[in-house]
């Protein structure tokens, strides 16, 4: 059962294993699905949530400290912390940007451009994906079914649907990483000029 701790889980997902990834989720999917359920009263806006929790962990995983608490609990808290992001905004919008930020750490401010930046090559990463493999990460992640359920729907052997989902999340990764090098360079070259 080792194979399934999340601590190793965690660890191997920060070096970059989409396997582990798929592990992690399936694994913790409807636990953080159920407590955005619970804070947003909304499926369409828990899904969401529980989408963002999952891109946060994709990214930060090794940012998990097992003496601050138990996997659950620290899931639970990127939750309600994404939720609350999400509720600021919404609130900014409704009020046209003329509501003052209640937090004016730096901090906060790069981690929502960071947050935002990354969502915008998650997005341009998805797009370049083949067909199939899009279309099984939506099944699995947006559409929270099993591997199984996926394999019917496609018409496809598990194992085909299994190998479309780990090929997708390594050319996601790959994309990503290619995209915070060029991101990183131009950062540099900016600062030299």
């Amino acid at each position: 059962m080792e194979n399934n701790d999340p601590e190793k889980l965690l660890q191997r997902m920060s070096s970059g294993e989409a396997a582990a990834f798929d592990q992690f989720y399936e694994q913790y999917a409807s636990f953080v699905y159920q407590t955005a359920l619970t804070l947003t009263k909304d499926k369409s806006e828990a899904e969401d949530l529980c989408h963002d929790v999952f891109v946060e962990v994709f990214y930060r995983a090794n940012s998990y400290d097992a003496e601050r608490g138990s996997v659950k609990a620290w899931l639970a808290v990127k939750t309600k912390s994404r939720f609350l992001d999400r509720k600021r905004r919404a609130n900014r919008i409704i009020y046209g940007g003329m509501q003052p930020e209640r937090s004016t750490s730096t901090t906060a401010l790069e981690d929502t451009i960071i947050t935002k930046l990354d969502r915008e090559m998650l997005k341009n990463a998805i797009k370049q994906l083949p067909k199939a493999q899009k279309y099984a990460l939506d099944r699995k992640y947006f559409g929270c079914l099993t591997q199984k359920e996926i394999a019917v729907e496609m018409d496809k052997p598990l194992g085909t649907i299994k190998s479309l989902i780990r090929y997708g999340l390594n050319n996601l990764k790959k994309q990503l990483v290619a995209g915070k090098a060029k991101e990183t360079l131009r950062d540099d070259h900016n600062h030299e000029s």
